[in-house]
């Protein structure tokens, strides 16, 4: 099934990785036969975001989009994150889809709140989700979808390229550096720079992935350590051992900070415009 959804070639990007995993590029698959094939599964997928403090202010706007872009014609689970469930707007949902809202603690740092979702992920994995959907996608609620993404993303388990360092060598990658962190990757290593604002797969494959990264963590912080870029560092850690089974390209997570560069034709989901002063409480 890996390769049989290609429809075209592209010689202007890497297609597959040096493990064999296809890297998902607009034009080279084709929906309609993806579609057919995930609606004769009837597969149910979950949508975990996470909407703490100001970022509820986010939540609305995401959804919006969501229901307009987000696996069409599926069946949807929208499990939203927050400490504050009064916030979470009542939206109308299309047919097969459903909004539950889970109320989760809230931490004083924000670089907290980002590496205890693994955490809460992979406990809510273990009590709900694994008798509830098929597969969980993983988002930052302060992005927004600008058009279609679908089924073609859908794997055991998957990352996304970050689109500062699409065109990266490994050393340039912002990865944890310091041997001692359990988030450590050496300059010769790495396959790809992995974001943290968006990953996914089947629910057992992202029970092992976030009780992983949880674990790296609670390691770190008995040393004190507190790796350069939070949940995403881990995360990278992860899929340097543990390879994705399908890599996403830029467009699934997209930042204007970076250009608009030719190559990447769409820009599925992206980051919403911000003062990160603003919606942050700390540095």
């Amino acid at each position: 099934m890996i390769y049989a959804f290609l429809s075209s070639r592209r010689t202007d990007v890497l297609t597959v990785t040096p493990w064999l995993a296809p890297i998902v590029w607009n034009r080279l698959y084709n929906i309609d036969i993806l579609n057919a094939q995930f609606h004769k599964r009837g597969v149910h997928i979950g949508l975990t975001v996470f909407a703490i403090r100001k970022y509820t202010q986010f939540i609305e706007h995401f959804l919006d989009t969501a229901e307009k872009f987000f696996m069409t014609g599926h069946q949807v689970t929208y499990y939203v994150m927050t400490d504050q469930p009064a916030a979470v707007p009542n939206i109308t949902l299309a047919e097969k889809r459903n909004l539950v809202v889970l109320e989760v603690p809230t931490y004083k740092r924000w670089q907290d709140i980002t590496m205890r979702r693994m955490q809460i992920i992979r406990d809510y994995i273990h009590d709900r989700f694994v008798n509830e959907v098929d597969y969980l996608v993983c988002l930052d609620v302060d992005m927004e979808f600008k058009d279609q993404v679908g089924v073609e993303i859908l794997s055991d388990v998957y990352g996304v390229i970050h689109p500062g360092f699409f065109t990266s060598s490994r050393k340039e990658f912002t990865n944890e550096r310091r041997p001692q962190s359990a988030g450590y990757i050496p300059e010769d290593e790495g396959d790809f720079y992995y974001t943290g604002s968006h990953f996914g797969g089947t629910v057992e494959e992202i029970y092992k992935l976030t009780n992983h990264c949880h674990h790296a963590m609670l390691a770190d912080k008995d040393i004190n350590i507190e790796a350069l870029w939070h949940d995403e560092s881990y995360l990278n850690r992860y899929f340097l051992y543990y390879k994705p089974t399908k890599v996403l390209s830029p467009e699934y997570s997209w930042n204007y900070y970076y250009g608009d560069p030719a190559v990447v034709e769409k820009k599925r989901f992206i980051v919403f415009p911000k003062d990160y002063a603003k919606v942050r409480d700390n540095p």
